[in-house]
């Protein structure tokens, strides 16, 4: 593996031409003189407010310039983030906040909590102060310049990642796990000063806050950021800011396939795609619109997130690609010893990116991290290039009369039939096969699609046993802010509708 080099998460702004544009906003322009000040500002104002070396603070807020500023500002100052998804419900936000001991929230906008239960009576009572004062400057107090006290090994953030059952579990990440992916992700992406990336996904979430804003900052690119994805606006956006390098999930592909014009996008160089799996028939109808080849990527939050992605110019469609310069991998069977070449097993992760582990849960760390390897929990096969292909996860595989079905391969299959707009399978009881396929479905604006028409082609396709025992059609499925299908409330839904016969009809 290769050495890396490492620096302190705010260390990064200093890399970009003082005069030279850092962020753009719909009110501002920022240069990188300007935002190191901003950032100086923003310390002061939290030091102000008593936040020292190891607290924790959590960020609850859209995408704009001051959660930028509170962010840097914080970890200078030695502090931890925790980055909240401003999506939940006070409840869950209250759980975060409680489990990480938060000292204080910046927030966009207050938070009512009741106390009703510990957390959010911990919550309640812990001090909201507006992110927007991160922008404004403070003359009283000045918080020291530099942090000598602040190591690389130091965790910076901490990530809640929506776990499938039970509670989210804290992702602790470090300031070498946040330089080192941001490092190893431009030897392969090489973006630099004359880039102008979009950071439209949400901040709070690692996938943009690593490959927007910190892998833009080390490469001294300008950042231009939405406050959310509207598809009118971000076409806009990209259109009129010139910008080259765009990084998005399925999701947001698919409406930019369909809604904006090819010149709309004549600026833009580079496309990574990330967050969740990207159907083939996605990729080859933005490439033949656009005439851009996706670049994509895989990663995960424990991996500060970013593990592997297609090289620009060398992309395989259907690969996530080959593994970023100093990150080790392995493919095992349950028996841990190594698959053969072409096989799927567990992808397991080493290197610098990976967290030192779960806030205050040592059993979870431990069964996740063994001997400094990461457990994905995701199940891939890698070709004879090295570039590697996921299979399934290992949660969602459908174990049926002792025969294992992926599906992945099935949802592939969906998503390249007429009329289908977006598709997943879920594993079911069934009292004859242990677990059968249920699928779900949505369909194109005026199209229809015939459930047994459906069945007819995934038979001519598939193995009989893995074809889906029953298919519903809803008007939309369930999606985290990121794109991703999230199977856990489709498996609640099934339940909840009684769900456990064959019906073909849908509900």
């Amino acid at each position: 593996m290769e050495k890396s080099v490492f620096m302190l998460v705010h260390e990064l702004l200093l890399r970009g031409k003082s005069d030279h544009t850092a962020i753009i906003t719909r009110e501002h322009r920022i240069t990188y003189q300007i935002l190191q000040q901003k950032v100086a500002d923003c310390r002061d104002y939290l030091y102000g407010k008593g936040v020292k070396t190891g607290d924790k603070v959590a960020i609850v807020s859209h995408n704009n310039d001051n959660y930028i500023y509170a962010y840097f500002a914080l970890v200078s100052l030695g502090a931890v983030v925790v980055a909240i998804n401003y999506q939940l419900q006070p409840p869950e936000t209250a759980y975060i906040v409680s489990d990480s001991n938060c000292v204080c929230i910046l927030t966009e906008n207050p938070i009512i909590f009741d106390k009703g239960r510990r957390e959010e009576a911990f919550a309640a009572d812990c001090p909201q102060y507006p992110i927007t004062k991160c922008g404004e400057a403070v003359t009283q107090i000045h918080a020291p310049a530099k942090n000598d006290r602040i190591s690389e090994d130091d965790v910076c953030v901490i990530i809640y990642t929506s776990g499938t059952t039970g509670k989210p579990k804290g992702a602790m990440l470090t300031h070498k796990n946040l330089t080192s992916n941001a490092a190893m992700f431009e030897k392969v992406l090489h973006v630099d000063e004359a880039d102008n990336v979009l950071c439209v996904l949400p901040m709070y979430h690692c996938f943009a806050w690593t490959c927007c804003i910190l892998n833009g900052f080390y490469g001294g690119s300008c950042v231009t950021v939405m406050e959310s994805f509207t598809p009118k606006e971000t076409i806009d956006v990209i259109n009129r800011e010139k910008i080259t390098v765009l990084y998005v999930v399925p999701s947001i592909c698919s409406l930019l396939t369909k809604l904006a014009a090819a010149e709309e996008l004549a600026s833009v160089r580079l496309v990574v795609i990330g967050g969740t799996v990207l159907p083939v028939s996605v990729a080859n109808a933005f490439s033949h619109k656009f005439g851009l080849v996706i670049a994509e990527g895989y990663g995960l939050s424990e991996a500060s997130p970013v593990v592997a992605v297609n090289p620009p110019g060398k992309e395989k469609i259907g690969s996530i690609g080959i593994p970023l310069p100093g990150i080790a991998i392995r493919i095992i069977q349950s028996d841990n010893t190594e698959v053969e070449p072409g096989q799927p097993g567990e992808l397991l992760v080493r290197g610098d990116n990976v967290m030192p582990g779960y806030w205050n849960l040592p059993e979870a760390t431990k069964n996740t991290i063994v001997d400094g390897w990461l457990h994905t929990g995701d199940i891939v096969r890698q070709d004879e290039d090295g570039y590697i292909y996921i299979v399934d996860r290992i949660k969602d595989m459908i174990i049926s009369m002792g025969e294992n079905i992926y599906p992945r391969e099935i949802e592939e299959l969906l998503y390249a039939y007429p009329g289908i707009d977006e598709a997943a399978v879920i594993g079911v009881p069934d009292r004859l096969r242990g677990q059968a396929g249920c699928c779900f479905f949505s369909v194109n604006k005026m199209q229809e699609v015939s459930v047994p028409l459906l069945k007819k082609y995934l038979r001519k396709n598939l193995a009989l046993y893995k074809v889906p025992r029953e298919f519903h059609k809803l008007d939309e499925l369930p999606k985290t802010s990121t794109g991703k299908i999230v199977k856990r409330k489709l498996v609640e839904l099934y339940k909840n509708k009684g769900m456990f016969t064959a019906n073909d009809d849908g509900f």
